[in-house]
């Protein structure tokens, strides 16, 4: 098109931007965009908007009113840009691809909020605190940790929630309510969180990169709970012999130990098991079985753990690294003499 004819068409031209309007109407509410001001107010909670149309969506907030249905589920919205994405939902479609590892998703917003996991971008930070967050939801989340506030009650067992959100899951414990399906295998989910990382199960996706060793992980908690290796932190302590591990499955399976009673006895040394596994592994230390053999030099052992840590000697692999000057080891015991030098 050219100057003259848009122009002709579009004769309001803004003098900030010089963008151009058919209607003297939509340069006025453009020209609110360089301002700032925002003239229509809400008498129900007093927030200010800078369209009128934008008050008039949210007012049914307020109302309750969702005009918008879809006429396969007859689930209804507030605004017809939610029914439109709801509608990918019956359809399949997923509009939007991410250029870096080409997974495809149903709204831009989603999309946006993926290119975060590549960026390493956190974009919402705590002014009190200083904290920095992927989404500003989960900013508002930890906002309550400063306030204390917790407004919303379950009328079942009573417990105080911070969020209006947090109150609606916390009540599908109480229904059993699980909305979200896998398409895949059917299985329900509480939370549409829970059935994203769910999907990676199927997808293979892992996200989440250590930056040591670029080991891939399908979970955030996952990669956190590697890094643990690496550093050499045992965070997880058991209160009864004060032993310390650097996972809580670990713990847990220790704390067995304690409470479960031993049956699986050593015919040899009369050493007594808990679990058919560890009696397993050590009737090995007795009988000199080593079934894992390494593929470089032969050399044989008795519990796979033993063949990965001896598969560092070949490779030269130093997994464990200090966290205060960066050494590297390639095993957590020369790690923890290590750290004596610090301290």
């Amino acid at each position: 098109m050219s100057l003259e004819k848009n122009a002709e068409d579009k004769p309001f031209k803004c003098e900030v931007c010089d963008k151009r309007f058919g209607r003297n109407s939509y340069l006025k509410q453009h020209k609110l965009t360089h301002t700032g001001d925002k003239p229509f107010k809400c008498e129900v909670c007093h927030t200010m908007f800078g369209y009128k149309g934008v008050l008039k969506k949210h007012m049914r907030v307020h109302s309750g009113d969702k005009p918008f249905k879809c006429e396969i589920c007859h689930k209804v919205f507030r605004q017809s840009d939610a029914l439109k994405i709801h509608m990918f939902i019956h359809t399949g479609d997923k509009p939007f691809k991410c250029e870096v590892c080409h997974k495809i998703f149903r709204q831009s917003a989603t999309l946006k909020m993926h290119m975060l996991i590549h960026t390493g971008e956190k974009p919402f930070k705590c002014e009190i605190c200083g904290k920095i967050f992927t989404r500003s939801s989960h900013l508002k989340g930890h906002m309550g940790v400063h306030s204390g506030d917790k407004q919303f009650k379950c009328e079942v067992c009573h417990k105080m929630l911070k969020h209006s959100i947090g109150l609606k899951l916390h009540m599908r414990l109480h229904t059993g309510d699980k909305p979200f399906k896998c398409e895949v295998c059917d299985k329900m989910f509480r939370q549409s969180a829970n059935l994203r990382q769910h999907m990676r199960v199927h997808t293979g996706d892992k996200p989440f990169k250590c930056e040591i060793c670029n080991q891939m992980f399908g979970h955030s908690s996952s990669l956190k709970q590697h890094m643990t290796m690496h550093s050499g932190d045992k965070p997880f302590k058991c209160d009864v012999c004060c032993k310390q591990f650097g996972r809580n499955i670990y713990l847990k399976k220790h704390m067995k130990t304690h409470t479960v009673e031993k049956t699986l006895k050593c015919e040899f040394c009369y050493r007594i098991f808990a679990h058919t596994h560890s009696w397993k592994q050590h009737m090995m230390m007795h009988s000199g079985d080593k079934p894992f053999k390494c593929d470089v030099c032969d050399k044989l052992f008795g519990q796979n753990i033993y063949l990965t840590k001896h598969m560092m000697t070949h490779t030269g692999e130093k997994s464990f690294k200090c966290g205060i000057c960066d050494q590297m080891f390639a095993h957590s015991r020369t790690l923890k003499k290590h750290m004596t030098i610090h301290t």
